[in-house]
């Protein structure tokens, strides 16, 4: 019999890996996935939020926080589509996150689009489009949001 030889995980297993440790209890969930010079970016994130993070350590600093603030529990991560890409590293994610937010009791859920890079089997770059209206309306920000809104154009 010969050796059986581990590959490396691709983008598809990189993201159910992704999905699991969001529904888990994991300060950093995505800490064992993201390689060192893991670049992050969410374009449409609110005026006052970082849109880009170089580097594993930095992203996982904001994360850390963001997540011990965050008043939700995240209970499903329903998969709608994914799209396989000409370049065999990358796939384009579209899925909902639903949960509970844990001050008020109330479930809700947000859609999201991610574009994953995936290289030896971890994170090299994540690009997360969130529906920031939506989760402020689930968290009961959403004239905060819009009041930041209008301060960024004037």
């Amino acid at each position: 019999m010969g050796e059986q030889v581990r590959t490396a995980m691709g983008p598809r297993e990189v993201f159910a890996r992704m999905r699991e440790q969001w529904l888990g209890d994991a300060v950093n969930p995505m800490d064992s996935l993201l390689a060192d010079d893991a670049v992050i970016e969410t374009p449409f994130a609110p005026p006052g939020r970082p849109r880009r993070f170089r580097g594993r350590d930095e992203f996982l600093a904001f994360a850390q926080a963001g997540r011990a603030a965050l008043p939700v529990r995240f209970e499903e991560c329903r998969e709608i589509a994914v799209h396989d890409t000409a370049d065999p590293e990358v796939i384009v994610v579209e899925y909902e996150l639903a949960g509970t937010v844990t001050t008020t009791g109330r479930r809700a859920a947000a859609p999201f689009i991610g574009v994953l890079r995936v290289r030896d089997g971890q994170v090299a770059g994540w690009r997360e489009y969130q529906d920031a209206v939506a989760i402020a309306h689930a968290l009961g920000q959403l004239p905060a949001l819009l009041a930041s809104v209008s301060e960024s154009q004037a």
